[in-house]
């Protein structure tokens, strides 16, 4: 199977939430509820590229996609249906803008431009006492970049715009998805 346009995608592990925790040796369901975002399964494995595709990603990759890729809801008559890029059994079209990271083989994490992926500095107020936030709003570490990125480098310390970050889970570490665009000073 082949498009001309889209990459098709299969879920990472067969499935569509990634809701189930295990401590011990149980599993726990952490959230039974469709409409919850904070669950979705985010990885994706490539089956085929669209045709006028010239980059670095090849079939068999994994790919790290869109919260609501794989995301069931309740329609206008309350059925429930699946996103708009749902094709068929568990066959998925997603476009180059709703894939953020892509790795081989269990290989590094490499992000698609315009994305980078930013990890959250932890709060260290003397006054920790007085807050809650356990983060810096708005600064962290650059982690991943996209290859040819001049100005910004991994590990550099920048502060973003409010707003433009998106939480991901890569690799078992709170990660902020943004574009780098969005990334407006560095130290």
């Amino acid at each position: 199977m082949h498009s001309p346009n889209y990459f098709i995608i299969k879920p990472y592990n067969g499935v569509r939430y990634d809701n189930i925790k295990k401590f011990g040796d149980v599993d726990f369901v952490i959230s039974s509820s469709v409409e919850d975002h904070t669950v979705t399964n985010r990885f994706a494995v490539v089956q085929s590229t669209p045709s006028w595709y010239e980059g670095p990603i090849i079939p068999g990759d994994v790919v790290v996609v869109h919260h609501n890729t794989f995301r069931l809801y309740y329609d206008m008559d309350g059925r429930e249906a699946s996103s708009w890029t749902f094709y068929k059994d568990d066959i998925y079209l997603v476009d180059i803008d709703q894939m953020y990271l892509y790795r081989r083989d269990e290989g590094p994490w490499k992000a698609i431009a315009p994305y980078a992926f930013v990890k959250p500095q932890k709060n260290e107020n003397d006054s920790a006492v007085l807050t809650h936030y356990v983060e810096k709003s708005t600064f962290g570490n650059i982690v991943y970049l996209p290859e040819g990125e001049k100005e910004l480098e991994v590990g550099m310390e920048v502060s973003f715009k409010p707003g433009s970050e998106y939480e991901f889970k890569i690799d078992g570490e709170k990660l902020y998805r943004m574009r780098t665009r969005n990334i407006c000073l560095t130290t």
